[in-house]
C-alpha cells in the first residue's frame, strides 16, 4: 500500500480543540469535550491509554498525579481504582467530581455533541501494539456513524501497526516532535494519511514538502493567534489549540468558519 492507498482523513477544520479545550476545562475529561463544543469546535483531540485490567481511558501522562488527586501509573492500576480519583478539582472547584473517562464514554459524548476527533494512542513500554489494537477495535465498533471518520495518531510505531492490523480502514496520523529526513518512508510503511508535528520546529520548506506529497499536516500546540496565522499561510492544514476559540477568532481564519 502506498501513501495514496492509505485511508484518507475526513476534511479537517483549521482549529482542533487540544485535549478537549485544555485552557477552559480539565484536559481529557468529558467536561473538556463539552466545553470544546460550547466554544464552537467541530473536532477535538484527546489521549488514550490502557489500565492494568486492559481498559481504555483518557489520560495524557503515564502517571495520575498531575491531572487527578490519585497517584501511581495508570498502567499499574485497575479502572475501578482510577475511577475513584477526582480529575477536575486540580483545574477549578467548578469541576470537582469529574472522573477519568473511558474511551467508550468519550465516544458516546462525541456522538451527543457532534464532534469529530483525533485520538492519540499513548502506551507504556511493551504495550504500544496492544493499545493500538484495542483503541482501533473499539473505535471501529463504537464510532458514532453520524460523525466524520476519526484519525488515530501516535508517536509509537507499534501502536500504529496494531491499529492498522485491527482496523485498516481508519485513518492514521504519524506524530513527530521534529520532522525527520525519512518521514515519508515511515509514513508510507505504516500507511499514514496525516503528519503531526511540534509547531515550534516547522518551517515553510518542510510544510510545503509534506503538503506537496499529499499529506495533511497538523501542528501542535498552538495558542498564539499570530503564530497560527503564519502556520496557515505556510500551508499547515490544522492546528491543535488549548484556546481554540481565541486562535480561530484572532488568527483571521475564513470568516464564519468554525473550529
Amino acid at each position: 500500500m502506498s501513501e495514496r492507498d492509505a485511508p484518507s482523513p475526513a476534511p479537517l477544520p483549521p482549529v482542533i480543540g487540544h485535549r478537549g479545550a485544555a485552557a477552559h476545562a480539565p484536559e481529557n475529561t468529558l467536561a473538556a469535550l463539552s466545553q470544546a463544543r460550547a466554544l464552537g469546535c467541530r473536532w477535538v483531540e484527546f489521549d488514550v491509554r490502557l489500565t492494568a485490567d486492559d481498559e481504555l481511558i483518557l489520560l495524557h501522562d503515564a502517571r495520575l498525579e498531575r491531572t487527578t488527586d490519585g497517584n501511581g501509573k495508570a498502567a499499574a492500576l485497575p479502572l475501578a481504582t482510577i475511577r475513584r480519583y477526582d480529575a477536575g478539582s486540580w483545574f477549578a472547584p467548578a469541576f470537582a467530581g469529574e472522573r477519568v473517562p473511558t474511551l467508550a464514554e468519550a465516544l458516546s459524548r462525541l456522538g451527543e455533541l457532534g464532534l469529530g476527533a483525533n485520538i492519540e494512542v499513548k502506551a507504556e513500554r511493551g504495550r504500544a501494539r496492544r493499545t493500538g489494537e484495542r483503541v482501533a477495535a473499539m473505535v471501529a465498533r463504537a464510532w458514532p456513524p453520524a460523525l466524520p471518520p476519526p484519525i488515530l495518531s501516535s508517536f509509537l510505531l507499534p501502536a500504529l501497526s496494531g491499529a492498522r492490523a485491527e482496523a485498516p480502514e481508519l485513518a492514521r496520523g504519524l506524530l513527530f516532535r521534529t520532522i525527520p529526513k525519512n518521514w515519508l518512508v515511515v509514513a508510507m510503511k505504516f500507511d499514514c494519511a496525516t503528519i503531526h508535528a511540534d509547531q515550534r520546529f516547522l518551517n515553510p520548506a518542510i510544510v510545503a514538502e509534506i503538503r506537496r506529497l499529499g499529506y495533511s499536516l497538523l501542528a501542535y500546540t498552538v495558542n498564539d493567534p499570530v503564530r497560527a496565522r503564519s502556520l496557515f499561510d505556510w500551508g499547515v492544514t490544522a492546528v491543535f489549540s488549548d484556546l481554540p476559540d481565541a486562535v480561530l477568532a484572532a488568527a483571521g481564519v475564513r470568516q464564519g468558519a468554525v473550529c
